[in-house]
């Protein structure tokens, strides 16, 4: 699974999405999602509702900008020395930051591509398959065992996800570390990715 990853700006636009994105999560933790408004955003962020509207479209896009922004990890998973292990410490963390704040922030990305048959994959899939992707690469740098990062969000991510969503009833830790076995069962040894030769420049 390939992950596009989003341009970041730089200069004055780097300063109004950091402003914006400050203002939106400060005015989320005091009023809520109901009382949220574009203008009053921007007069907490210090510009204009027109430069929100021009960069972001609407709330719904802005919003989902934001969650990407903090579903995005701060670092690395963990290496614990073996696939299964890294597997299980990140499922964990994710199971228990989606079952916190995490699954309010999908939502908003999921809000804002409602009614758009243009619209690409949810950008926070992208985001998990990429640590996912890191376990698996780090494993085959070891020479163990790995599961392909597609079994992992099938097996793991999406029923974790699907639970929070509709119910009846979350996951458990202890169904989450039952899921990552399973997954573990299925691993297969894949040979380290080849670099590819430096070709001589032509004189």
């Amino acid at each position: 699974m390939n992950v596009r990853p989003l341009p970041r700006p730089g200069g004055r636009s780097a300063r109004v999405q950091a402003a914006v994105h400050q203002a939106t999560r400060e005015l989320l933790d005091q009023r809520g999602r109901a009382a949220l408004t574009v203008p009053l955003i921007a007069a907490r962020a210090g510009v204009t509702p027109s430069t929100i509207y021009r960069r972001w479209g609407d709330l719904n896009e802005l919003l989902a900008d934001v969650a990407l922004e903090q579903l995005r990890p701060d670092s690395p998973p963990a290496d614990t020395g073996s696939v299964e292990g890294d597997l299980q410490a990140w499922a964990e963390q994710y199971f228990e930051e989606m079952s916190s704040v995490g699954m309010a922030m999908v939502q908003d990305v999921l809000s804002a591509r409602m009614g758009s048959e243009d619209a690409p994959g949810c950008a926070c899939a992208g985001i998990t398959a990429g640590q996912i992707a890191a376990i698996v690469e780090r494993g085959i740098a070891r020479g163990q065992s790995v599961p392909s990062v597609e079994a992992v969000m099938d097996g793991v991510v999406a029923p974790i996800v699907y639970r929070l969503l509709f119910g009846p009833a979350p996951a458990t830790p202890g169904l989450v570390r039952e899921w990552v076995t399973t997954c573990m069962t299925r691993a297969t040894l894949q040979p380290p990715a080849q670099s590819q030769p430096v070709q001589p420049a032509v004189a």
